[in-house]
């Protein structure tokens, strides 16, 4: 974690010097002198990565890094706080603190010099200890020594019933050639335990001349697994014993030529490892196979492109309740009065096999009463963590083999409560606010973060909660193992504080140091906040409240008081009767989510010049922004959930034909009102993404001087998701009911995702959005459409993939395959007239799911639909394969 503590140290300093050089006026040499050392102590740390591991010293030596880098980004940022304030002070303040300001800037270039000696210090100690340590002919343990084989579960193997099956018919099956099949899945799940049972499975037995299991392990030596498979092939000898690798692999391809045969590699860690093992297997058609375990899907996908690889799920509660009472109980049944709370404590557990294990291990020790068993099941996570070498140490090895920019951002988990599902749009700002993502070139910071959360579920630590229309995650969860090793990690880097529990006053403060950099209250909030704490160090608040809580006026500046270092600001959760003016002051915010009955935002935000993201959650319809994000060179994002109102930049000149105004870092403008949509305002936004605009959109849409507001929207060259949500709001429904839509030239060119809701429009206006030439997914909300009749124009739709269509009236819908060739998915919503689902729809290839939700009428044809992808799958089994089928969804469930 040094490692990206320094890094951001670094960045941060170097956007002070670049941009804000102002405010360290008259330390500035110092801070560069800084900037100086740290950079070699973040090269001692990029040297010194292998050696972590190995020695305490070099160890000791990155704390200590990582504690003075944290020093120093106190003392700067306290007075980058204390330069911000003077600088706003009237004349007449000023000249009160004349003599303490310059008091605390001999201070502060006192403090970075002590600091410039430490870093000194410890770089002599790297010198003079590290260096020995290198060349030292000290003996180290081999990788093979230090690696422990999984514990397999021979017996009593539940829930791996129908995994298994499957596994043995695709092991078994009459391909010819070699084929890979892999079993995926993250630590604990039981991969080990799949695979032994499929290998021992007497039709696989019958079916393979010769069989080989071998362990790879994350730390392997490739001769030494070389020489396992050769020795499950013939016996050792002293002429084996003395082979290269090259003359290994000569040998096992001798063994296996001509023969069926099954090798079976257990635990294999990376892309280079199966890369290094897959020249052993000669591939001479006749039917041999090669199974394989692994965290990681990519090294599954490398091994086998054409096929997909079998994602080994969590067990459901009757299969966790099985296996945990087995394994307490034995071949006895689980006591009456104790399966309530065996069934609560296997619950707990989310299905992974490994925390069941090791928590039916620890009730197989103690007294089988309720008050007993009551007790665990109270507080399951912490009797699983009492013994991490069965557990958390196991799931540990994912965390280690992660990058550097990966472990940082997959601690970060453990900052939201148990279960909770994760926005993706939220957590992305979040790291870019917290600058877990840095620049790489011209790539887009939130991308590269959304990357890094597709590598994430790709090595199985973080799981996708829903996945949003075109296919990306939409929201996250952490399994409640995984959630403790990011506690338990994050509470040794000093990196993140979890409160969930009760402080009763301010008494009970004194045990209570506020020093990790992030601090999450999860439940208590008010008595959290009344208890009036201090946290100097804290970069990060956010909060969590189990209950609904109600911030009175006059706590509201309890943030500033507490937390004046804070980056990033998450209230959003806690109602706040007025609008916080205190937060302006705290200059170094770069994300604010907030919740109240706001009706404005105050011109003062405009002074914090590192906000990235505000997020507003008002009670109010309409919200007036009067901050002038035209000033705030590092804003991106706007999220608000009323009408709000934007206003352009003051001054309208222009510098050597260049508009000082454009803000090329915006993103994100969600939801402002139609006239907000102003060319003085859209012009100024040219890599705007996402905009939602609600309001009365017939302001949008009227026509004067031959332009309309709407005009403004074919210029937005980067938009590609668009939400329009009228407002009909006083007058009655049909008052508000749009004329029709701009013609299709005067849409954002490159529009991915169109969103409507309470337009009203009439059916023969979806020819203008079939056109739509990169339209892929089209969400009609309620009575986005009215009319009881819509027949698609043939040559629209071309690149739809997800069609919603909400509450309307329609009746008859006429269609066939060719009118939605791309389509994937179709979520219909309260359509209670809907007679029924075109049927030719059945004849899309590529439609994959259908969800009817409160629209009987349409029922039996939606079951007609699947009655004709069903024969279809038959005749084309290998294409349904690769979408696991079409499947159909009613609710209510009938």
């Amino acid at each position: 974690m040094a490692d990206a503590v320094v890094e951001f140290l670094l960045e941060n300093l170097k956007q002070l010097l670049l941009y804000n050089s102002d405010l360290i006026f008259g330390v500035k040499g110092q801070v560069e002198s800084l900037y100086k050392e740290l950079s070699l102590m973040k090269a001692f740390l990029k040297d010194s990565k292998e050696k972590r591991s190995e020695y305490e010293l070099v160890r000791e030596l990155v704390r200590q890094i990582r504690d003075v880098a944290y020093e120093a980004e106190d003392t700067i940022d306290t007075f980058v706080v204390e330069a911000a304030m003077q600088k706003e002070r009237s004349t007449l303040s000023r000249i009160v603190h004349a003599f303490d300001y310059p008091k605390k800037l001999r201070s502060v270039a006192k403090d970075i010099e002590s600091i410039k000696a430490k870093v000194k210090e410890i770089y002599d100690k790297k010198m003079f200890g590290i260096e020995a340590l290198y060349s030292s002919e000290s003996v180290k343990k081999s990788s093979s020594s230090q690696r422990r084989k999984p514990v397999v579960e021979e017996d009593n193997v539940i829930g791996f019933d129908e995994a298994a099956k499957e596994l043995v018919s695709r092991l078994t099956n009459i391909a010819e050639s070699l084929e890979v099949v892999s079993v995926v899945g993250m630590g604990g799940l039981g991969k080990t335990t799949l695979a032994k049972k499929v290998y021992s499975d007497p039709a696989v037995e019958f079916h393979f001349f010769v069989r080989a299991w071998v362990y790879v392990s994350q730390e392997y030596s490739r001769k030494e697994v070389l020489m396992a498979i050769l020795g499950c092939l013939m016996q050792p000898s002293d002429q084996t014993s003395k082979m290269n690798e090259e003359m290994i692999i000569e040998e096992i391809c001798k063994q296996l030529n001509g023969r069926r045969y099954l090798i079976v590699l257990d635990d294999i860690w990376t892309t280079d490892a199966w890369n290094d093992l897959k020249t052993a297997f000669p591939n001479q058609n006749c039917g041999s196979r090669i199974l394989l375990t692994t965290r990681n899907t990519d090294v599954a996908m490398l091994a086998n492109p054409d096929t997909p690889p079998h994602h080994l799920r969590f067990l459901n509660d009757d299969e966790s309740f099985e296996l945990l009472s087995t394994k307490v109980f034995r071949k006895k049944n689980c006591p009456f009065e104790l399966v309530e709370l065996g069934r609560t404590i296997a619950k707990k557990c989310d299905g992974l096999p490994l925390a069941i294990v090791v928590i039916a291990g620890l009730l197989l020790k103690k007294d089988k009463t309720r008050d007993m068993w009551k007790k665990v099941a109270e507080s399951v996570g912490s009797y699983v963590a009492r013994d991490p070498k069965q557990c958390l140490d196991v799931l540990a090895l994912s965390y280690k083999q992660l990058p550097d920019h990966l472990k940082v951002c997959f601690i970060y988990f453990g900052a939201f409560p148990e279960d909770f599902p994760i926005p993706v749009w939220k957590l992305v700002m979040l790291w870019v606010a917290e600058g877990f993502i840095q620049v790489n070139g011209q790539e887009c910071l939130e991308d590269l973060a959304e990357e890094y959360l597709e590598d994430l579920v790709e090595r199985n630590l973080i799981l996708i909660a829903k996945r949003r229309a075109n296919g990306r995650i939409k929201t996250c969860r952490v399994h409640d193992m995984l959630r403790d090793l990011c506690l338990r990690e994050a509470a040794e880097e000093k990196f993140l504080q979890v409160i969930k529990r009760n402080i009763p006053d301010q008494t009970s403060l004194i045990s209570y140091n506020y020093s990790h950099r992030r601090l999450c209250v999860h439940s208590h909030v008010m008595n959290f906040i009344h208890s009036k704490p201090s946290g100097p160090h804290v970069r990060s608040f956010l909060c969590f409240p189990s209950e609904e809580t109600e911030l009175s006026r006059e706590h509201t500046s309890f943030i500033h008081e507490a937390f004046k270092l804070v980056r990033v600001l998450d209230i959003r959760s806690i109602n706040i009767s007025r609008f916080p003016v205190e937060i302006t002051q705290l200059v170094h915010l770069r994300y604010v989510s907030i919740f109240g009955n706001f009706k404005v935002l105050p011109p003062s935000i405009s002074k914090l010049w590192s906000l990235q993201s505000l997020v507003v959650e008002t009670t109010s319809r309409d919200l007036d922004i009067q901050v002038d994000i035209w000033k705030m060179s590092q804003f991106r994002h706007l999220h608000t959930n009323g009408s709000s109102r934007l206003h352009g930049p003051q001054a309208k000149t222009r510098m050597d034909n260049e508009d000082p105004f454009v803000q090329g870092n915006i993103q994100t403008m969600s939801t402002i009102s139609p006239d907000s949509c102003t060319e003085n305002i859209l012009a100024r936004t040219p890599n705007l993404k996402k905009l939602g605009i609600r309001g009365k959109l017939a302001i949008l849409m009227e026509v004067k001087k031959n332009a309309s507001l709407f005009d403004n929207l074919a210029k937005l060259d980067n938009l590609d998701k668009l939400k329009l949500l009228n407002d009909t709001f006083p007058r009655p429904p049909s008052e508000g009911k749009l004329r029709g839509l701009p013609p299709l030239y005067k849409f954002p060119p490159h529009l991915n995702k169109l969103t409507l809701s309470d337009t009203l429009l009439d059916w023969t206006h979806m020819s203008t959005i079939a056109m739509l030439p990169n339209l892929e997914v089209l969400k009609l909300k309620v009575f986005a459409f009215r009319g009881p009749q819509w027949d698609p124009l043939d040559g629209g739709f071309r690149l739809l993939k997800y069609l919603h269509i909400g509450k309307t009236d329609l009746v008859h819908w006429k269609a066939s395959g060719h009118h939605f060739p791309r389509l994937e998915h179709i979520v219909i919503e309260q359509c209670g007239d809907l007679v029924a689902i075109p049927q030719g729809l059945a004849d899309v290839s590529a439609l994959r799911t259908m969800e009817l939700h409160h629209t009987p009428s349409a029922i039996g044809s939606a079951r007609l639909i699947l009655q004709q992808k069903q024969k279809q799958q038959k005749q084309q089994p290998q294409q349904f394969m690769q979408s696991n089928g079409f499947k159909l969804l009613i609710y209510p469930p009938e």
